[in-house]
Parts: structure tokens; sequence; C-alpha cells
């Protein structure tokens, strides 16, 4: 084995476990709620507030840890964004009280925003260009198997041990892999000498008023003072960010990624996906260990059937892509996921036998294998090398926003047609709330079939999204 194939293996053994470890932590800690209730108490505002100030801090700093990474060096910002993660997690097992929980939990997210939208510009940049779409599709394969064993490991973990172990896990993996980060990375910066702060400025406080917003439409209602003017102020603030981008010497974000297609399509579809996905498997969680009575672990173990699945037809979906072009197989797949969460909705009720859901699950998996594994190259391949960290940033940001935009608003469905207070009630909320993350899907599928992927000059027609049968065919 070469010197630059061992550097691209242990580059995507590096940003493998930090996605891993941050996309794992979207869900893991939602199974785990009822078990930190128990030992720390707190309101239910305050539990869902351990969720949320991940959320919050994750989503709102995406681009500005794109950002300094750009600026101040790509290694160096993802091993700050690690350490950063690591010690927050030791922060919230070690937490004595809720407050400390919830604040170590927005630390843990400022780490992974500025972990996150790292991974995949310091992977591209390691990539040697013919392989670049396989290493890409199998980083967001990774990704998608990490989010999908959320419910699963939080459950065996919860069960079996203890909840502190969730945040416990994420030690060991991080004192792995930052002296090794240290050691194997290349370091690069993006292609502007200074930092725009105005519009970093901008940037954070716009998409913070719409986070925040978002969060607590629910509970205070879409229509209280204060979500309104969350909402309004963020999106005012958003609106003077890019007025203030399109005239600095040095921006930020270069709005001009905007004008390809495929980028605008490809970033509006991950919102869509993110949003009916988050929102219908955090709804499919609840469901299993309430009406249907199966404790945490047991609940994982019945969504396994969609989580495995990319396991062994990642491979085969690599195959396909490279004869059919990635634009299809992403637009098959949130059809697929579509399918498979319309099937649940038709099935649900509180006497549903659990093999009737299993064919719907196994489509969600398929689905969510097709749209992974092509998503990242296609978006890279849109951009020129200088604006790489920003684009991922932006994918990464867009689709954490829709996450919490899924959660908030098939929840706020589900209250308006449902409650917890029966397994008839909870199913009367549920279906009109998985239908709504089907439509949101569905959304997205047309999003990326209506806009015809156009590379840029010189690249390749279609990028190259295969996902190999094991490691050592990625260089």
């Amino acid at each position: 084995m070469s010197v630059r194939q061992r550097h691209v293996l242990w580059t995507f053994f590096c940003c493998g476990l930090g996605v891993a470890m941050v996309s794992l932590d979207n869900l893991v800690v939602i199974t785990a709620l009822p078990s930190i209730r128990e030992d720390l108490g707190g309101s239910i505002q305050q539990l869902e507030w351990t969720v949320n100030a991940y959320t919050l801090t994750y989503s709102v700093l995406m681009l500005t840890g794109a950002a300094l990474g750009d600026r101040f060096g790509r290694r160096r910002m993802f091993g700050i964004g690690l350490g950063v993660f690591v010690v927050a997690s030791a922060g919230a097992a070690l937490a004595p009280g809720i407050g400390a929980l919830i604040a170590a939990r927005a630390v843990q997210g400022l780490g992974a925003a500025l972990l996150m939208p790292l991974n995949l510009t310091i992977l591209t940049e390691a990539a040697p260009e013919r392989r670049r779409g396989v290493l890409l599709g199998a980083m967001s394969a990774v990704e998608g198997v990490a989010i999908a064993m959320g419910p699963l490991l939080g459950g065996a973990v919860v069960e079996h041990l203890s909840w502190q172990w969730i945040f416990w896990i994420n030690v060991p993996i991080g004192a792995l892999v930052l002296p090794v980060a240290r050691w194997k990375l290349t370091e690069s910066h993006g292609p502007s000498p200074r930092l725009d702060l105005v519009g970093t400025v901008l940037a954070s406080a716009g998409l913070f008023g719409i986070v925040f917003g978002i969060i607590n439409g629910h509970a205070d209602h879409w229509s209280s003072a204060r979500v309104l003017l969350s909402l309004a102020g963020g999106a005012a603030v958003l609106i003077a960010f890019v007025r203030w981008e399109l005239r600095a010497e040095h921006p930020m974000f270069p709005m001009k990624l905007f004008r390809h297609r495929t980028f605008s399509a490809m970033n509006a579809a991950g919102l869509l996906m993110f949003a009916g996905m988050f929102g219908s498997v955090f709804l499919l969680t609840q469901f299993l260990q309430g009406p249907r009575g199966y404790t945490p672990l047991e609940a994982g173990l019945r969504i396994l059937p969609w989580t495995a699945v990319p396991i062994f037809v990642a491979p085969l979906v690599g195959l396909v892509s490279d004869r059919v072009g990635g634009r299809t197989i992403v637009a098959l797949g949130l059809a697929l996921q579509a399918l498979g969460l319309g099937w649940i909705a038709a099935r649900v009720s509180p006497e549903v036998p659990y093999p009737s859901l299993v064919p719907a699950l196994v489509l969600c998996g398929l689905g969510m294998t097709c749209y992974f594994t092509p998503t990242a190259n296609m978006v890279m391949s849109t951009v020129g090398t200088g604006e790489r960290g920003m684009a991922s940033g932006a994918i990464s940001a867009l689709r954490e926003l829709g996450g919490v935009l899924g959660i908030a608003v098939l929840a706020s469905v589900f209250s308006a047609n449902g409650d917890l207070t029966t397994a008839d009630r909870f199913t009367d909320g549920m279906v009109p709330a998985v239908w709504t993350g089907v439509a949101l899907i569905a959304c997205g599928a047309l999003a990326v079939l209506l806009v015809p992927w156009r590379p840029r000059a010189g690249r390749p027609a279609d990028p190259e999204p295969a996902v190999p049968g094991c490691v050592g065919d990625l260089v």
C-alpha cells in the first residue's frame, strides 16, 4: 500500500469516527430521557432542552465552524471541535443536575458545530480525484447508519448500563482519534486570508432566531409573540447577512454557490429529507416504547430492519449509481423513504402486528442508503476547491435545521390530532404527523428530479458514488 493510500485511509478513519459520534448524538439521547428524568428530575420542558440545547448550538454555529476552519486551519479546528465535544460529553455524564446537563449539551453542540462541517472538506482534499465519489459516498453511508442506529444504541446502553454511558462512550473514541488526527491529517485553509467577522455574527444571530423559534413553536404555539418575533427577527438578520455577503470583499459564504441549480436542489432535498425522517423516527420510537410497551432496547431492535439495511446494500447501490447516475439514485432513495413511511402511516394502530411493519422499515433503510450514498459527492462536485469548506458547512447546517424543523412540525401535527393519554389517542396523532413527513420527503424527491445535474467545467458528467464492500477498496 502506497503512502498516499495509507494517508487516505487514516483520513477516512478520523473523519468517519468523528461524523459517527456527532450523528449518533442526534437521536441517542431521546431514548434515554425517561431514565434521565428518573435520576436527575426536572420538568418536561427541561428534559426537552437536554435535546434542544445541543440542537441549537450545533445548527446555529455550523457555518461559523466552517468559516473558522477555512481561516485558521481545518485540521486545527477539527481537533479543537473534537476536544470540546469529548470534554463536554464527560461533563454531561458527570452532571449532578438537569441544569448542568443542559449546559454540557450546549457545549457539546458547539464542539459538533466545529467538527462536523470540516469532515467532508478534509476528506475531499485528501481523496484522489478518481476515488473521491467512492470515499464521500462511504462517509455519507457512515453518517446515515449512525443516525439510524441512535435508538438501538441508546436503548441498549440505557437498559444494560446507565444513561451516563451514552456520553461516556465518546471519551475513549475521542482519545483515540485526537492524536491520530494530529499526526495523520493534512492541514488546509480556505481561499480568504481574513475572517468575515460581520458575516459570521450575522449568520449565527439569524440562524439562532430561526432555530429558537422553531424549537419553541410547539410548546409556545406558533402564533405566540415570542415565536413570531424570533422567526421574524431571525429571517430579517439572515436577509441582512445575504446582503452583506453579496458586497463583502472576502465573504464568509459565497452566495454564488446557490446559482448552481444542483447545489440548491440538493440542499433543499437534504433539509426536507431530514425533516421528514427525524420527525418520523422520533414518533416511531415513542410509539414502540409507549403504546406497544417495549423496553428501549426492544424498541431499538425492532427498528433494526431499517438501520441494518445500509450495511448490506450500500455496495450494490454504489454499483448501480455508477451506471444510472447519482441524481436518479438520490431521487429513488427519497421516494423509497416516503413510501416506507407512508406504509407505516397507513398501517399503524395500537394493535398493529410488528411483522406487518417490517417491509416498511426495510423500504426506509433502502431509501436512506440510496439518498446518503451519492449526496456528498454530488454537492462537492458543483463547487470549486476553495469553496468546499462552506459547501460542506451549508449542507450540514441545512440538514440539521431540517431535523429541528421536522421534530417541531410533526410534534405540532401530533398534538393537534392526538396526545399521550392512551394508545388510541397516540396513534390518532401519529398517523397525520407521519403523513406530513411523507409529504416533506416527497417534495425533496421532486426538487432533485426537476433540477438537472450540471457539473462544473472540467468535472466528470456524473459523480462516482459507489460504496465499496471493504475499506481497502476505497483507495
